[in-house]
């Protein structure tokens, strides 16, 4: 049965959408939160900052490695087979492999399934905002896609307060596996988009990934609107992931940062900054002015955090949360990947471009390792960040505008 188009923006489509990405996130964040608690378990209460640091990396590497691998999967997958065959594959996937991961004794079970895990996360929610934005009016799509982010990235500051609460980190992956497993429930009267339904009937080609690949054009596109999005990880896999390593780093004695905390903190600001930029984007008409205002802001936050942020605790979540807010540019990034490209590709992109910006991270603290050659651990992140903001402007600068544009055309 097909989804027709919707006026409204509280449809059963928008609000599963949107529990699912607050259950993705959650789920994504959770390693941030616990990483420091069961590490210490897991390698020893005598665990030094820097073999914590170190193994935390590696970890978080896996989960985004997964995700690079689970983006294309899911992609094609949603293009091929549909929507929805997705959101119930990638959903029930992760949960699973939350719950599992409550059980884990020995790094390798743990790299192991923060990959599994990884690989579930990556597919939910591209699928989402693919329908969201197929089944709303040109008008709605951008204020659909906007709620979704906004009611999702929620997920990770009830992620960062769970991990304050509940004194055993299993537990915490016990829930966010048990939050995913009853999110299936919910999908149930989910029907899928009109337009890949009429998509099927052509002999279009549908989640070729190498297509998009088939020119300069299409190719400088897609590369563009990943390369927009890339500090927003910058900034949450680095200086909020490591919050606690970096200001012993930049000689902060005075307080230590709860990784919670400043989870809790980034993704509060997150959630205001979605709506804010949600907002800007339809006020202004336009998704790329929207998009250089919060990069502009992400840019001011950075410098606050390296310079104010270390003056005292509070000072210090203050700027955290104002950080968070810079970076909520994610549901306009998410609402113009989905607008760039046709219906018989737009999943692909959509689920994609997502997990190749979280999935940046691997590469980003590779650079960072490589500029430690030459200098310290801080001006190397410091540089690592000013190269990764010139490359995001340069992208933002050529991408199209695609406020208003018309989705229902096939990708040649």
């Amino acid at each position: 049965m097909k989804q027709t188009k919707s006026t409204s923006v509280f449809n059963i489509i928008v609000i599963v959408a949107a529990l699912g990405y607050f259950v993705d996130i959650y789920d994504l964040l959770l390693f941030s939160v616990e990483r420091i608690d069961s590490l210490k378990e897991i390698l020893g209460a005598s665990a030094t900052t820097d073999e914590l640091q170190s193994v935390g990396k590696q970890l978080l590497n896996w989960q985004m490695g997964g995700m690079l691998v689970g983006g294309i999967f899911w992609g094609i997958l949603g293009d091929k087979k549909g929507r929805l065959s997705v959101l119930f594959g990638s959903i029930l996937l992760y949960s699973i492999a939350n719950i599992l991961n409550g059980f884990v004794q020995s790094v390798p079970q743990y790299a192991i399934l923060r990959f599994i895990s990884g690989f579930g996360l990556a597919g939910e929610l591209g699928a989402g905002i693919t329908l969201v934005n197929e089944t709303l009016t040109k008008e709605k799509r951008g204020i659909g896609t906007m709620i979704v982010a906004t009611i999702g990235v929620f997920g990770a500051v009830v992620a960062g307060f769970m991990g304050n609460v509940i004194e055993n980190w299993r537990y915490s992956f016990f829930i966010g596996g048990a939050m995913g497993l009853l999110l299936l429930i919910m999908r149930i009267g989910v029907f899928e988009s009109g337009m890949f339904e009429e998509t099927k009937k052509t002999n279009a080609s549908r989640g070729n990934l190498l297509s998009l690949f088939s020119n300069r054009k299409k190719a400088f596109k897609y590369l563009s609107i990943i390369m927009v999005a890339i500090p927003v990880w910058y900034v949450m896999g680095v200086l909020i992931t490591f919050a606690p390593e970096l200001m012993e780093r930049l000689g902060v004695t005075s307080f230590k940062p709860n990784p919670g905390k400043c989870v809790m903190f980034a993704y509060l600001g997150i959630t205001i900054g979605d709506f804010a930029s949600g907002m800007l984007s339809h006020i202004l008409q336009s998704r790329k002015k929207a998009l250089a205002t919060f990069m502009g802001l992400t840019v001011v936050a950075i410098v606050l955090y390296f310079t104010i942020a270390k003056q005292s605790e509070v000072m210090f979540y203050a700027v955290v949360c104002f950080t968070g807010f810079a970076t909520g540019y994610w549901a306009v990034f998410m609402s113009t990947a989905s607008e760039l490209f046709g219906t018989n590709i737009r999943s692909t992109v959509t689920t994609t471009s997502p997990n190749f910006v979280r999935g940046s991270l691997i590469f980003v603290t590779m650079l960072i390792d490589l500029a430690t050659i030459f200098t310290d651990k801080v001006s190397a992140i410091i540089v690592v960040g000013c190269f990764i903001f010139l490359l995001a402007f340069l992208a933002l600068r050529n991408l199209e505008e695609t406020f208003g544009k018309e989705l229902n055309y096939i990708e040649e």
